[in-house]
């Protein structure tokens, strides 16, 4: 048993959750509606259209986002627990044949094979701790490993919201050039922030991944700008 926990307990949980799930969506919040706002100002439009327009903006994606995270972790929860019960099932009907996978991992993985078939054989013992781990083996995550699906939710439109009111909070305060000039600002700098978390996130060089947030935020928001003027001049 504790060979079997020590061949994971050394990797980083990559499957995400509420830290996943607000890290991405106030990313998406602030590049979607950066672009929203930035796009409808180059439309040379009041501020005030540009307010309501960022804040139908935010709620929309703050629940859309919300709702694309429950179903994605609730689909993946429920194919989990289909994959469990399937092993559940097989480890009533051919015990050795678990025995027989499981102790391939584990030579797979370093051990003799004396070694592997005597921790299979002892983990099948107890039925549970052997669903568990064999479930742990082959998918590589436990259901109750897995992020709840409301909290993930929750995170998300939370995260989104903040992320989104960045570059909208300018224009309850300022309008026309100096909202846009201020409007970018802020997103680049909440871009950086985003980017930061990220780099400690993935333990990857900070500038790399600031620099691409960045990149991505001004190179994105300047193309939104562009085509909201195109279009203002060509209604107008």
């Amino acid at each position: 048993m504790l060979v079997a926990h020590h061949i994971h307990d050394h990797h980083r949980d990559v499957q995400g959750g509420a830290l996943r799930a607000a890290v991405f969506g106030a990313s998406d919040g602030l590049v979607s509606n950066a672009l929203l706002i930035l796009g409808v100002a180059g439309a040379d439009v009041t501020a005030s259209t540009v307010r309501v327009t960022g804040f139908v903006g935010l709620l929309a994606g703050a629940i859309s986002m919300a709702a694309g995270e429950y179903v994605s972790l609730q689909a993946q929860r429920e194919l989990i627990e289909s994959e469990i019960e399937r092993e559940r099932i097989a480890h009533a009907e051919e015990p050795e044949h678990e025995i027989e996978e499981l102790a391939e991992l584990y030579i797979e993985r370093g051990l003799t094979s004396e070694q592997a078939y005597e921790l299979a054989t002892a983990l099948m013992a107890d039925p549970e701790v052997a669903l568990e781990v064999h479930t742990k083996e082959e998918l590589g995550v436990t259901l109750n490993e897995l992020p709840s699906p409301w909290i993930a939710a929750g995170s998300s439109f939370v995260s989104f919201i903040v992320g989104a009111a960045i570059p909208l909070v300018p224009w309850f305060f300022a309008s026309g050039n100096l909202a846009i000039v201020l409007s970018m600002v802020l997103a680049v700098a909440g871009a950086a922030l985003i980017g930061a978390i990220l780099a400690a996130q993935t333990q990857r060089p900070p500038l790399r991944i600031i620099s691409r947030q960045v990149g991505i935020a001004i190179g994105a928001g300047g193309i939104s700008y562009l085509i909201g003027s195109i279009l203002g001049v060509a209604v107008a």
